[in-house]
């Protein structure tokens, strides 16, 4: 499993070091094709290595995608025939993903509803499943649009496996990436390139080392106490919510950031994957700024193809429902992430709602320097709060960390530092009252 985390030593100090020279040297005094060649075999073997029972998956779905891609332009004319080609095509994707990623949350739920016991075995996940699905049915939508070109099989599997990116969170387009590939390794791997990579990375790194693990001590702590029952109070509660808040960014943030230098040392452009989300005034701006290339995806193949804004305001309110709790499962297979995406859509219709009501009445102004930092606050509460179903392992622990942070435990605990502060003072003087307040800081001598 360490191959696959760009912060293991086994991938920085064995892995990319191999699969960067041995391109960079096929690439300057063998032929572009084994040079992509070795690319393609290194991306494999960086999504193999941890489960290599599950290659043939991602070998075949490369296969079948790009099959069925190509036979747009051979089949005739008839609609009927390339709409059943792309129906084919996008029904097989899900399947697998369905398999694989929600096959036991909906046997488990089936047996719950009918009292059977159906004694379903967990099945191992594919690494990155559902990134790739999604960038391929992207590719066969395309493809029956008369939107994609004639790309070669090698070309496609890099854009489909290419390991900076195969895991780390950016869904590519193949628009982006194809024209990328074919251009010769040489004039791609240049010191400017690689100085930006390697900044990038060590950016990346630091974020996810230094910031993103050290934070997640805090919130793991008390996500892990409110879900055996523990009773939180609200200092904690906000406490954890706030540490996951930074955690999650820093830690996503963080990949994103690996990824792109990772691909910039192979002469390859990466999309930006986030724009200081916690900075959004809306929650629409929140989602043009977070995880940006998975909401280009959701808006541009699901929202869009839906009927987007087009049939009116109750279709469009239906139409950001569907695509958000679709967006929310996406993530993963659970409860807690439906109500995540099903909270995300419910606060797009009340944006888009506010939005209507400020044009009825003519308030079409900049809302000034304190309407956005209200509009900053309010967003942020918001994430905050939907974050939390997004990180509990269950809705009970969901409602306990919940019920905390309204106050229901009370906002002060006995173990909280903040309580110091509110107990009586100790005779003996300033420095012992210091002593007591901070908690030890000072010397015991004292």
């Amino acid at each position: 499993m360490t191959l696959v985390l760009f912060n293991s030593y086994a991938f920085i100090g064995a892995f990319l070091p191999t699969a960067l020279i041995g391109y960079a040297v096929l690439g300057r005094f063998g032929t572009e094709h084994v040079a992509q060649a070795w690319l393609l075999t290194c991306s494999f073997l960086f999504w193999g290595y941890w489960y290599p029972l599950h290659l043939p998956i991602l070998v075949g779905s490369c296969i079948t995608n790009y099959m069925i891609g190509r036979s747009f332009s051979q089949v005739n004319d008839s609609v009927t025939n390339r709409r059943a080609l792309l129906w084919l095509g996008v029904v097989s994707n899900l399947v697998l993903l369905i398999y694989f990623k929600y096959c036991v949350f909906l046997v488990q739920n089936v047996g719950v509803l009918t009292g059977v016991d159906f004694a379903v075995q967990s099945i191992v996940l594919p690494l990155g499943i559902s990134f790739f699905t999604f960038q391929q049915i992207a590719y066969l939508v395309d493809a029956h649009n008369g939107d994609a070109g004639e790309y070669s099989f090698v070309d496609y599997c890099l854009f489909v496996t290419f390991f900076p990116q195969l895991i780390a969170g950016t869904i590519v387009h193949h628009r982006e990436m194809m024209g990328q590939f074919t251009k010769p390794v040489r004039d791609r791997l240049n010191e400017r390139n690689f100085a930006i990579g390697v900044t990038y990375f060590a950016l990346g790194l630091f974020k996810k080392v230094v910031i993103a693990d050290n934070i997640s001590t805090i919130s793991d702590k008390f996500f892990a106490e409110a879900a055996v029952g523990t009773e939180l109070s609200g200092v904690e509660a906000w406490r954890s919510v706030l540490a996951y808040t930074l955690q999650l960014y820093f830690d996503f943030s963080g990949y994103s950031d690996m990824a792109i230098g990772l691909a910039l040392m192979f002469g390859i452009r990466l999309p930006f994957n986030f724009n200081s989300p916690y900075k959004a005034t809306s929650i629409s701006d929140f989602w043009r700024r977070w995880h940006m290339t998975l909401s280009r995806f959701l808006r541009d193949y699901l929202y869009v193809p839906l009927g987007g804004n087009r049939y009116g305001k109750a279709r469009r309110y239906a139409n950001l429902m569907i695509t958000m709790v679709l967006g929310g499962l996406w993530h993963g297979a659970g409860w807690t992430f439906l109500i995540w995406g099903a909270l995300h859509g419910t606060y797009l219709m009340i944006n888009h709602a506010w939005q209507s009501l400020r044009m009825h009445l003519g308030l079409t102004g900049s809302m000034g320097l304190a309407g956005i930092w209200i509009g900053r606050v309010l967003t942020l509460l918001c994430v905050m709060v939907a974050w939390v179903f997004f990180r509990s392992s269950c809705l009970e622990a969901a409602s306990h960390m919940l019920s905390a942070m309204v106050g229901l435990n009370g906002w002060i605990g006995p173990d909280d530092q903040l309580a110091r502060f509110f107990e009586p003072l100790p005779e003996g003087g300033p420095l012992r009252i210091a002593h007591h307040v901070l908690g030890g800081l000072t010397p015991r001598s004292c």
